[in-house]
């Protein structure tokens, strides 16, 4: 625990010297940051390798708190997730805020970033509910100051208010769910939570609790309307550690709460699945609309957040099932596709904010032909669309490649309500990746292909190092854990073997093995690929070697002068698909068609609104306010009358308590 705590140490005194440091204020930031995620690799490495597992326990003044630590496999699996995405957005994010806000004070961002940081990992680790809700409050505060750090822009301080309020309905579910989980189990320590016995109902009820306490932070439909906003409005590093690990927390105390439930009747691993796929594919249509790049890639948080809840829904089918392989491929492909989209969505992020830096824009209409411009960042950004999209030999396939199998598996059997939820799984899944592959398709194409679109896309350059270094580093972690996937699943095993023995399963050694030995002939599948690939390059130059070789433009279909205007866009290039889920998408289109022998102006805009913000939680919040609109009378502006509410409240509680 000591390597841990100084982790916290480290991070926090960095995020309180930027306070304090001056124009040293990044540089102390990045530093603490750096140095204490060091500190926690070392104490999350050590737990997945077989270490001991570290805990301690202080007394705390809180009622029915105790400042409870521990890191077991489970957490040691998500910290390693925190920690690795964590340095890299700082170095990031060092440079990026220096040439972007070098004129503002920014100590405050870097003290909420630290803040933030340590938050998530104190979540991680609590083993104590009041411990737990603190540090889940500290983390959604600091995220808030965070989102809203250009608080100048309305749509910002917008934002920022959708994000608050989602986030502290989702905590007013867990409160619940913990008072709950105390009464039931005797104890806020889940160390000493007795819910094995629980009733049914009392278990249902907490799972439910659980999915939509957890499930609005995470980002499931219909619980992820914060999502979209906030993501875009926050620096482009922030917005890398919310998507890839903050939204993590949701998934991980999802999975916390079912380790300490008893065991899962059908209809959970049903509603995973099926928000699951609902997010997954509602994710991605609604991202294949959009024009923002920023708000794209957040709509693809949800996508791969229903990735992650399927997989746990197969694992929980299998659990009710009976079928350890079926059960340990769900969670397994699950798992590591936290750690995966952590990677490959820290990646997009840091991308997306190197071209916004470097053309002023997000608009992916007023983009095109930055390959040629900035070649690191489209070409990391490349491995990072083709892992989201669940690409061979990269990480993204990998952890769904595991889903799969377990999908595959449960169909296999042949029983009836498990077969058809296996192929709803494994379909939704398919479907996933192929509006996926579309989707990155469009971004790639849009950005850096192509000629500029507007004249700042054309002035565009390379970013500086310091923004090069963590994508390049990211897409290394992509492609290595793709390549090296049966390793990784090994390093997995103790994490596997405590999901397993909380859900009453078998030694997962022998599954692991058979789903290592499918992973094995993936990677040699990889390693193949990418030999073939490496022996055309060299044929190509062989080949090519002592002959002049000229560049030409491309066919120009009979035009002797063809303009940017005659591109697609990205647009166009998903207008068939935007058309056929018009039912679900609802586009709003307007144009203004040529007219006149000689037109002179012609227009066209779409927009594509959330549904489940529009239908359901602005009529919703609107109904709340006009009901407390009606109240409005108590509030009368006089002190003495609020004294007297305070006075009368405070009567009828100590009457209640001496009755």
């Amino acid at each position: 625990m000591t390597a841990f705590l100084a982790a916290l140490g480290l991070i926090m005194a960095g995020g309180v010297a930027s306070l304090l440091a001056g124009r040293w204020r990044s540089r102390a930031a990045v530093g603490g940051i750096v140095a204490g995620s060091l500190c926690g690799l070392v104490a999350a490495v050590r737990v997945l390798i077989g270490g001991p597992t570290p805990a301690m326990r202080l007394p705390w003044r809180v009622p029915y708190g105790s400042f409870s630590l521990a890191i077991d496999p489970v957490s040691a699996l998500f910290l390693l997730a925190l920690f690795v995405l964590a340095p890299l957005a700082a170095v990031y994010g060092g440079r990026y805020l220096e040439e972007e806000h070098g004129g503002e004070p920014l100590g405050g961002v870097w003290f909420f970033t630290s803040l933030l940081i340590a938050g998530i990992a104190l979540v991680f680790t609590a083993r104590n509910a009041v411990l737990f809700l603190v540090a889940w409050e500290v983390m959604s505060v600091a995220a808030y100051f965070l989102v809203t750090f250009e608080h100048r822009r309305d749509e910002v301080r917008e934002a920022g208010w959708t994000y608050l309020v989602a986030t502290h309905l989702g905590t007013a579910f867990l409160i619940a769910m913990f008072l709950l989980m105390g009464r039931a189990g005797g104890s806020l320590e889940f160390d000493e939570m007795q819910l094995g016995h629980a009733s049914p109902a009392v278990a249902g009820l907490l799972f439910v609790l659980a999915v939509v306490g957890f499930g609005t932070k995470a980002g499931l439909v219909p619980f992820h309307v914060w999502l979209p906003e906030a993501h875009p409005a926050a620096p482009s590093h922030i917005s890398a550690l919310m998507s890839g690990v903050m939204i993590k927390t949701g998934i991980y105390g999802l999975l916390r709460v079912l380790l300490l439930l008893p065991s899962p009747p059908a209809w959970w691993g049903w509603l995973l699945v099926a928000m699951g796929v609902v997010s997954g594919v509602g994710g991605v249509l609604f991202a294949l609309a959009q024009h923002d790049l920023k708000r794209l890639l957040a709509y693809h948080s949800v996508e791969n957040i229903g990735i992650i809840t399927l997989g746990l829904g197969v694992g929980l089918l299998g659990v009710h099932a009976g079928l350890p392989l079926v059960a340990l491929a769900g969670f397994a492909g699950a798992l590591l596709h936290v750690l995966n989209h952590a990677l490959f969505k820290g990646l997009l992020f840091l991308g997306a904010g190197a071209v916004a830096h470097a053309t002023g824009t997000r608009d992916l209409d007023q983009l095109g032909g930055l390959g040629k411009r900035m070649p690191w960042t489209g070409g990391t950004f490349l491995i990072g669309a083709a892992a989201i999209s669940g690409l061979p030999p990269l990480n993204g396939f990998v952890s769904e490649f595991l889903i799969y199998t377990g999908a595959f598996a449960a169909a296999l059997t042949g029983r009836g309500a498990l077969l058809v939820a296996a192929v709803a799984a494994a379909a939704g899944l398919a479907l996933i990746g192929g509006l996926a592959l579309a989707c990155f398709t469009k971004a790639f194409g849009a950005v850096f292909l192509g000629e500029p679109r507007s004249p700042r896309a054309g002035r565009a350059g390379e970013v500086a190092a310091a923004l090069r270094l963590p994508m390049a580093a990211l897409a290394a972690a992509c492609a290595a854990i793709g390549l090296a996937a049966p390793w990784v699943l090994a390093g997995m095993a103790r994490t596997l073997a405590q999901v397993a023995q909380a859900f009453g399963l078998p030694s997962p050694d022998a599954q692991i093995e058979t789903l290592r030995g499918a992973l094995a002939w993936v990677s040699l599948g990889a390693l193949a690929l990418l030999a073939a690939v490496a022996l055309a390059v060299l044929a190509r130059r062989l080949l090519l070697r002592g002959r002049t070789v000229t560049a030409a433009p491309t066919w120009g279909c009979g035009y002797s002068a063809p303009s940017p205007r005659m591109q697609y866009t990205a647009s166009s290039f998903a207008q068939p698909l935007v058309d056929l889920f018009q039912p679900v998408l609802r586009t709003e289109a307007t144009a203004t068609l040529p007219s006149g022998a000689f037109p002179g102006h012609a227009s066209f805009a779409s927009a594509t609104p959330d549904p489940a913000e529009r239908r359901l939680y602005r009529p919703l919040f609107a109904g709340v306010a006009a009901l407390f609109g009606r109240l409005r009378w108590v509030q009368q502006g006089r002190i003495q009358l609020y004294l007297l509410y305070l006075v009368a409240t405070l009567l009828i509680l100590l009457l209640w308590k001496v009755r």
